[in-house]
């Protein structure tokens, strides 16, 4: 049998070794409990929570000791974590008042075994809700300057930012100051041009707030904080929390969507030419290569979209407003101009003419 120096809990978990005050399996981690709980709970003041999770690691000489034993058959290391782990999770319980669990943790500590050091991951929270964006001619997300990269130069005034805000920079800014968080990231269900308005019920998002120091606080008030900070600009409705997975499903669901765009040709088209187009455009196929003005951020291959009931709101000669439904992901922009025959059929092919569109709202997000 293999004489090794083990602290009273190593040997009543091995039940052999010659118990000694310099615990060869353990560095004497065993002994020191409270004292790390301590430290733990020191740093944790700060940070509201109600569930914790503690995990441990092994590595350096350490581990090294562990992998020799278990050439004799003795592989300890898992036992010996699951103790540590149980017993730090019980003093941490006692001076905290708080609950140790593996299911839906607010914090999880690792604590290392090697050098007695830890890490404190807090988890972050997930906020659910639809936005309206009033105006034009801003983001979605942060959009950094290109030529400084967020550093800031002549063409961005030095603001680092290419749009001077964002629908994501307008709701975090309340949220990350009412939660006491290092930032707040938007995750939306596809997005706007930033030149187009988003209405009616909104789009739907998830704001993942990190690392926040605060976790409840009632969703009415966070609401009202962003609303009364946008000042109209944006605006939120439905807040709720959630959780991550709702921001698979935010982001990979495809919704259909409704938009109003104000459309511009080089001629004047008659009643009878538009009505006919937008009939053989309507409830079609589009075949719709990677438009050239985000082949930058998009891989180019051809999207299969298809496109519901489109309306003539208003004509006037040169002018045309329409209403058009359509599959999430298929660009309205192209779909009417065609852009040089990377979107077919598009309607300034189907009337023989230049279209552009002038201005473009989201009306709904289905």
């Amino acid at each position: 049998m293999l004489e090794i120096k083990v602290c009273k809990h190593c040997y009543n978990r091995l039940g052999f070794g010659v118990i000694s005050k310099n615990c060869t399996l353990c560095c004497n981690a065993f002994d020191r409990i409270g004292e790390f709980a301590e430290r733990i709970v020191k740093y944790l003041l700060e940070f509201e929570f109600t569930r914790f999770q503690i995990g441990s690691r092994v590595r350096g000489s350490l581990k090294a000791v562990h992998e020799y034993l278990a050439n004799f058959g003795i592989d300890d290391e898992k036992s010996m974590k699951s103790k540590f782990n149980r017993l730090l999770s019980i003093e941490i319980e006692r001076l905290t008042g708080k609950k140790a669990s593996n299911a839906n943790p607010e914090v999880i500590i690792t604590f290392d075994l090697e050098d007695f050091s830890f890490d404190i991951k807090v988890l972050p929270i997930y906020i659910y809700g639809r936005y309206v964006k009033r105006i034009r001619n801003i983001s979605q997300t942060r959009w950094l300057c290109r030529f400084c990269n967020g550093k800031g130069c002549e063409v961005c005034e030095y603001t680092g930012k290419r749009y001077y805000t964002s629908v994501e920079e307008l709701i975090s800014k309340p949220i990350v100051d009412l939660f006491k968080a290092k930032d707040a990231i938007l995750h939306g269900a596809g997005r706007e041009d930033v030149d187009a308005r988003m209405l009616g019920s909104g789009r739907p998002f998830v704001l993942e707030v990190v690392e926040p120091k605060r976790r409840y606080i009632p969703i009415e008030e966070v609401e009202r904080a962003v609303n009364d900070y946008c000042k109209g600009k944006v605006m939120v409705r439905g807040l709720r929390y959630t959780n991550a997975k709702e921001v698979e499903v935010v982001k990979g669901e495809r919704r259909r969507k409704v938009y109003r765009a104000k459309v511009v040709f080089d001629r004047e088209i008659s009643r009878e030419q538009l009505e006919k187009a937008v009939e053989e455009l309507s409830y079609k196929e589009i075949h719709q290569r990677t438009p050239k003005r985000v082949l930058h951020r998009r891989a180019d291959l051809v999207r299969i979209r298809k496109t519901y009931g489109i309306e003539i709101l208003l004509h006037r000669g040169r002018i045309a407003v329409l209403r058009i439904e359509a599959d999430g992901g298929l660009y309205i922009k192209e779909l009417v101009n065609g852009d040089e025959g990377r979107t077919k059929p598009s309607l300034a092919e189907l009337l023989g003419c230049d279209a552009r569109v002038e201005k473009l709202d989201v009306l709904d997000v289905l």
